[in-house]
């Protein structure tokens, strides 16, 4: 077959994906509310991280005299943003047809946007607040940090965090999607995958953090720090739909350092104040209060490979990665 052979029976290839997508539902969105532009939803979140850490991102030469006027530009770009993403969200939750142009198509709808908008914007000094608490953990838990400009700079999981609790404060206040799409955003920056519905303490640390998978019901207390590889999720996802709403993620209380690739499941685990969880442990079930949680160290055994003739020194290793 030639080009122009395939160019002829590109009509034919069309309409049998034509007939493919509308034969699958579970995977089109035809004839239906837009849904939000997740490409505004990231420059929301680029918008927000120049409003919470100012002279940081984006425009530089910030100055206490300039500080209002770059605050207020940067606010009423957002606010216009956010409305517009609240208010597309809000009609895709109601499964209301047609164009979101249509200013009668849901006017409660662009009610509750004004005021779940307006809410987030009083919340944002608070955020801010709990930041600032990150950003510290992360200066005062990593020597090899030289100042908390580079933890803001650099740190994958001061970035996560950053996104998440933003995200948060949209999902407590039950916006539809949208808190979703910017937490999968930073998952896809950072390796580091945290559920908006997540609730994390002060002084939260993610250190490294490829890995890091925290589940939406899950509870951090202050002062927690984990490391690269964690998972605190559900013990029973094969229950899918029906486990929604209930408490499924572990709670970590206050002082709480998790190692490396340790797995901590189910709604009922309470990791007790002051623990330490050791390196690639499987937990399932609480752990009191000042307690270290370590696996037993895996038996170890050593074959020497060399002829006979060759063992009488100690075996050199040669090995490349």
């Amino acid at each position: 077959m030639d080009r122009a052979d395939h160019q002829q029976r590109l009509p034919q290839i069309v309409q049998n994906l034509v007939q493919s997508v509308i034969g699958e539902p579970r995977m089109q969105h035809l004839d239906r509310v837009l849904l939000p532009n997740r490409d505004e939803i990231i420059r929301g979140i680029n918008l927000l991280r120049q409003l919470i850490f100012p002279g940081y991102f984006g425009q530089i030469g910030l100055t206490r005299e300039n500080l209002s006027e770059r605050l207020g530009e940067l606010a009423r770009e957002l606010h216009d943003l956010l409305y517009e993403q609240v208010r597309c969200c809000l009609r895709y939750r109601e499964r209301i047809p047609g164009s979101n142009g249509d200013p009668d198509a849901c006017l409660a709808c662009d009610e509750e946007a004004v005021r779940m908008v307006g809410t987030f914007f009083d919340r944002i000094p608070a955020v801010r607040a709990m930041l600032a608490t990150d950003v510290q953990a992360a200066f005062d838990g990593d020597p090899a940090a030289q100042s908390t400009d580079e933890t803001i700079f650099c740190y994958p999981g001061l970035l996560a965090i950053t996104v998440q609790r933003l995200a948060h404060e949209l999902y407590e206040l039950q916006t539809p999607l949208l808190p979703r799409i910017m937490t999968e955003y930073a998952h896809s920056l950072t390796g580091i995958d945290i559920h908006p519905g997540a609730k994390l303490g002060r002084s939260f640390f993610i250190d490294h953090g490829t890995g890091v998978v925290i589940g939406e019901t899950t509870d951090i207390g202050d002062n927690v720090k984990i490391y690269q590889g964690v998972t605190l999720g559900a013990l029973a996802p094969a229950f899918g739909q029906a486990l929604r709403g209930r408490k499924r993620h572990p709670t970590i209380q206050n002082n709480v350092t998790i190692y490396s690739g340790a797995t901590i499941l189910g709604g009922d685990t309470v990791i007790g104040e002051g623990s330490v969880i050791g390196g690639n442990v499987f937990i399932t079930t609480s752990v009191p209060p000042l307690n270290q949680v370590s696996a037993e160290p895996p038996k170890l055994k050593y074959r020497d490979r060399r002829p006979k003739s060759q063992r009488e020194g100690p075996a050199v290793l040669d090995f490349q990665i």
